[in-house]
C-alpha cells in the first residue's frame, strides 16, 4: 500500500513537472487541436485532420517566435506573453482539478487548489516567455 501511494505521488509530481515545462506550448497545442477538430468535422479524415492540426500548431508557434524576435517594446512583448500564458493557466487549472477531483471532498478547497495551481502554471509560462534565453 505504501509503495502504491509513493508511486502515485511520484507520478503526480512528474505530471506537474511536465505541465510546467510544456506550459509555453499550450496555446499552439490548443489551436492545433481546434484546427484538427474543424478539419475532421468538415470531412478531411483522420490523417488530413492531423496534418492540418500539426500545421496550425507549428504556425502558431512560429508567430510567437516571430513576434518575440521583431517586437522591441517591453509592453508589447508582455502582452504577447500574456496571450500565450493565459491558456497555460487554464491548462494548469484543469490539471489540478483532474488530480484533486476524487481526493479533495470540499468544493471550496478544491477550487482554492485549482486556482493556485493554475496561477502557478500561468506564472511559470509567463516567466519562461519573458526571460531571455542565453
Amino acid at each position: 500500500m505504501v509503495a502504491v501511494t509513493l508511486m502515485s505521488v511520484v507520478l503526480i509530481a512528474g505530471l506537474c513537472v511536465l505541465a510546467y515545462t510544456l506550459a509555453v506550448y499550450a496555446l499552439p497545442f490548443m489551436l492545433g487541436v481546434a484546427a484538427a477538430q474543424f478539419a475532421y468535422h468538415t470531412g478531411a479524415g483522420f490523417i488530413g485532420a492531423g496534418l492540418v492540426g500539426l500545421v496550425a500548431a507549428v504556425a502558431a508557434f512560429g508567430v510567437l517566435a516571430l513576434l518575440f524576435d521583431t517586437l522591441r517594446s517591453p509592453i508589447l512583448r508582455l502582452i504577447v506573453a500574456l496571450v500565450f500564458a493565459t491558456p497555460a493557466a487554464v491548462a494548469g487549472y484543469a490539471l489540478v482539478h483532474g488530480v484533486t477531483k476524487e481526493s479533495v471532498p470540499s468544493e471550496v478547497w478544491r477550487q482554492i487548489f485549482c486556482l493556485a495551481g493554475g496561477s502557478f502554471v500561468g506564472m511559470s509560462a509567463l516567466v519562461q516567455l519573458i526571460m531571455p534565453t542565453e
